[in-house]
């Protein structure tokens, strides 16, 4: 049995992953190096290939050409859903993407992208940093052999694009929808028949009406994809990804092997594309969302009914998971989190947003 299976099929790892990391770690690579990079994005899809792109030329920038990331877009190397295989394996020495990809693996990934219901990227950057969710991400992913961080944050995602209004519940009975993750498992519930497809997918899907909606980003991005050439009706906020973080992750044993220094230079260079990338998508959100509504989008919010379906459904959906330790784990710790951090930014920046808009109109 390979170590990737062992350690899946024992207790989700934790005596072996524990016995592993005991044993001395191998010589640091001497020279120059090339780490192969593969994403969950097709090439150029805005935001989220940025972050894979940026990330890989701040590493190979800041280790002085030691360590040179060439990076394969979704389809170069391997698909987009086999990136986690391919660098548990070693085909691959890291990959970029989205976590929550990966919830088939362990449903606790879940929340280290966005969990339905869960935590603003504000939040989660805040619960990674400060309270626990770092440790947390690295106890998840020695299980499988992989050392990551944070790296992007698309903000806020846009509850998607529709064939027609949703006006209840019960329009969702049927309705062909792609959302990955537990967002999906949730809309299930309402009886809609979720296709869980690789971003450069989408565009072909929707214009051929294999699918009736998708969700994606939001307005820069699902402008960059064309969404408002097949559908003119646009939900602005969603319930599935109130902040969602990609990732940076490493083979271990490949993380291990560089020095110190570069391992400094790897956190490094992830965490600081998880700040770029929000902020790219941020500054370029509203000015997309304006160029939209002037094409012909009808921009929509969901009616009250359907947010309470959205809020019952996403608390069955996590759920269901409470009998893993580990996930429960990570849950309890993100939601007090989540919990602490809101009080504070509602009455300050919540307030004063709310109070500027009424002043300055």
């Amino acid at each position: 049995m390979d170590r990737r299976s062992f350690l899946k099929t024992s207790a989700l790892g934790g005596s072996a992953a524990a016995a592993t990391t005991a044993l001395a770690a191998p010589a640091y690579a001497q020279g120059n190096r090339t780490l192969t990079l593969v994403t969950t994005w097709g090439r150029g899809l805005a935001g989220v290939h940025d972050a894979a792109q940026h990330a890989a030329d701040t590493i190979t920038a800041m280790s002085d050409g030691q360590l040179t990331v060439d990076l394969k877009a979704a389809g170069e190397l391997v698909g987009a859903f086999e990136v986690f295989d391919a660098v548990t394996a070693g085909q691959a020495d890291m990959y970029h993407g989205a976590d929550y990809y990966w919830t088939g693996q362990h449903p606790g990934y879940q929340y280290f992208t966005a969990a339905p219901f869960g935590m603003t990227a504000q939040e989660i950057t805040n619960w990674y940093y400060f309270d626990g969710g770092m440790e947390l991400h690295d106890e998840l992913n020695e299980i499988f052999g992989l050392k990551g961080f944070l790296a992007g944050n698309t903000g806020a995602q846009a509850g998607g694009w529709f064939a027609k209004e949703i006006t209840s519940p019960d329009d969702f009975q049927g309705l062909k929808f792609r959302m990955p993750g537990m967002g999906g498992e949730a809309l299930g519930k309402l009886g809609a028949s979720v296709q869980n497809l690789p971003g450069a997918e989408v565009y072909q899907a929707l214009a051929s009406g294999a699918i009736d909606g998708t969700e994606w980003i939001g307005p820069w991005a699902d402008e960059k994809a064309g969404f408002q050439e097949i559908t003119k009706i646009y939900y602005a906020a969603g319930f599935h990804e109130p902040g969602a973080a990609l990732s940076l992750t490493m083979n271990r044993e490949v993380y291990d092997s560089l020095t110190p220094a570069q391992q400094a230079i790897f956190k490094t260079a992830a965490l600081e594309a998880h700040q770029w990338n929000h902020a790219q998508f941020l500054s370029n959100n509203g000015a997309a969302l304006q160029r939209l509504q002037a094409s012909g989008v009808k921009v929509m919010e969901f009616p009250d009914s359907v947010w309470d379906a959205f809020g019952r459904v996403a608390k069955e959906t996590l759920d269901q998971y409470m009998g893993d330790e580990l996930f429960v784990k990570i849950r309890e710790s993100a939601e007090e989190s989540m919990k602490a951090s809101s009080g504070w930014i509602q009455q300050s920046t919540g307030a004063y947003v709310a109070q500027r808009d009424r002043v300055l109109g």
